[in-house]
């Protein structure tokens, strides 16, 4: 069964907030905020969200962990699973380099920033099991002697852990496996959309590597208010593996009000058909 979230993708924090809590009244399954170089923050509105529903669930799409401390991403989803009661989501990827994303010369290098991934993600699990030090190559991080124990999130083994995935590169898919869910893109030679065909054989791949039977497969996209008409957009990406749709309206036909068309969009729910 599929399940749908939605992109918040602009606003003020009030704005944001009030449409989290409209996504969950009209029945989406998740909502997410984006982490941008500057402006409102992701983690503040998601706490905020939560505190005014009680089944949605609340996450970003997505972090760009390669440039974030990985012990203060670590601390705002457990902070958030703890306050939403184990809803928190992670979304994150390399960060594209082209989006205004601040970070030192050092991590531009897509081998680099996979280093620093990989690393972060080793980190976020430590301190989500109760380790509090933690010694890598990229990262050393011991906070024994502080003033504060474990901290964990409420939701065991941890919160889902989404990452992009890029077919067929080795290590991006061996990456996929340590995680909870695909966020499906294609280098082909550069990236690209996945098609349907793309999902097909990347669920393929999930299976014939032992990923569990509860592995998510994520697709982003737009489908119209019509609960009909979006249902079957979403229809061929369920068939070849998709275990949730994400609606985003990143932009809007000139001439129309951005909030106002997202909003619509929110109302309208789900493409469940």
């Amino acid at each position: 069964m599929v399940q749908y979230g939605f992109v918040l993708p602009g606003g003020t924090p009030r704005e944001l907030v009030e449409r989290g809590v409209l996504a969950e009244e009209a029945g989406w399954d998740a909502v997410f905020t984006f982490e941008t170089a500057y402006g409102p923050d992701a983690w503040t509105v998601l706490a905020a969200i939560a505190e005014r529903t009680t089944r949605i669930r609340l996450g970003t799409m997505l972090t760009p962990l390669p440039w974030r401390r990985p012990w203060k991403v670590a601390s705002q989803v457990a902070t958030l699973d703890q306050l939403s009661n184990g809803r928190a989501m992670l979304a994150v990827g390399l960060g594209a380099t082209d989006m205004g994303s601040p970070g030192p010369p050092d991590v531009t290098d897509r081998r680099a920033r996979a280093d620093l991934l990989d690393e972060g993600l080793d980190l976020i699990d430590a301190l989500w099991s109760g380790e509090l030090s933690y010694a890598g190559e990229q990262f050393q991080f011991d906070i024994t002697e502080g003033p504060i124990g474990p901290f964990t999130p409420v939701q065991r083994p941890r919160p889902p852990i989404w990452v992009v995935g890029a077919w067929e590169r080795a290590r991006s898919m061996r990456r996929v496996l340590r995680c909870d869910g695909l966020l499906p893109n294609v280098m082909d030679p550069d990236f690209r959309m996945a098609t349907p065909d793309d999902v097909r054989a990347m669920v393929a791949w999930l299976r014939a590597h032992d990923a569990p039977a509860d592995f998510d497969v994520i697709m982003e996209g737009e489908t119209p208010n019509d609960p009909d008409a979006a249902a079957e957009v979403v229809a061929p990406w369920a068939d070849a593996g998709c275990t949730w749709w994400i609606e985003a309206r990143w932009v809007v036909a000139e001439g129309l009000d951005h909030g106002q068309v997202v909003q619509e969009r929110i109302l309208a729910g789900p493409p469940r058909g």
